[in-house]
């Protein structure tokens, strides 16, 4: 979830944002590209275009309890907000301190965790009340958030997913994301699927399905002509800073098999079908 505000070339996709990276201490498994085959190439359908927000810097989403959650970024908006996603308002929200730059949400056990940037910080709400009971110290830069049932699993703009456990936020393992060229970096907003985690990769138009046990990037979905796919006319103007405002966000509704996708700052959250 990088936040940056100044253009990123093409150079510094090679790395994860500034502050106390964990560039440097990449874990092994999954880093050997000679034998990941290229990831299969996952179409998809457009279901339904709902209306979102553009104030709202998108960092993650959550389908919970029939409800879609959302947590924004940038110094001073940044906020964790239960949506109507038929209007893609706030029905409640809490925003963070003015100084601390929003990332990932997830719900996990009746709480939501909620990341910062480079803050080193992880805010934890009640999903219901949305009343925050508890703070955590996290030693990377925060990017996105998921979880697999009992642990959380966190991406920090490397290629590694830490898994964490949720009563002391210790490190249980690392596993270092990889395809067929090799490591993969820039992961962001992340959602745990039917045993595969999926992640935005910062920067880019692609949804990446990972396995979590080897790392190993096994398909990608490539949303370059959502806008198109749905009917929506493409305007530029539409979204604030076309460069920085990128896709990010991904949520799950189990229910009916389908995913909810956006980007910061788009005018539009699209409800898609993978084929």
């Amino acid at each position: 979830m990088m936040k940056k505000y100044a253009f990123i070339g093409l150079s510094a996709l090679l790395f994860s944002c500034g502050g106390n990276s964990d560039n440097n201490n990449n874990a092994d498994n999954g880093a050997d590209a000679s034998n990941n085959p290229p990831p299969a190439a996952l179409a998809y359908t457009v279901v339904k275009v709902y209306p979102h927000d553009t104030s709202s810097y998108t960092q993650g989403l959550i389908w919970h309890n029939n409800t879609l959650y959302e947590g924004t970024g940038r110094e001073g908006f940044s906020k964790v907000a239960r949506l109507n996603i038929e209007t893609g308002k706030p029905e409640q929200q809490e925003m963070i301190a003015q100084n601390e730059f929003g990332e990932g949400i997830t719900i996990l056990n009746g709480k939501i965790y909620q990341l910062t940037w480079q803050n080193h910080l992880v805010h934890v709400y009640d999903a219901a009340t949305l009343k925050k009971v508890q703070e955590f110290n996290w030693p990377y830069d925060g990017w996105g958030i998921t979880h697999d049932g009992t642990n959380l699993i966190i991406s920090t703009g490397s290629n590694n997913l830490y898994f964490v456990n949720p009563a002391d936020f210790k490190i249980l393992k690392t596993v270092g994301v990889s395809d067929n060229f090799g490591p993969v970096m820039n992961l962001n907003e992340l959602e745990m699927v039917n045993g595969f985690v999926y992640a935005n990769k910062y920067l880019s138009n692609y949804i990446l399905k990972i396995n979590p046990e080897t790392g190993k990037v096994e398909g990608r979905v490539d949303l370059q002509d959502i806008f198109q796919k749905s009917g929506k006319t493409y305007d530029a103007a539409s979204i604030p800073d076309p460069e920085q405002d990128v896709l990010n966000g991904i949520a799950f509704n189990a229910a009916t098999n389908t995913f909810y996708v956006t980007g910061k700052q788009w005018p539009a959250l699209f409800e898609i079908k993978l084929n």
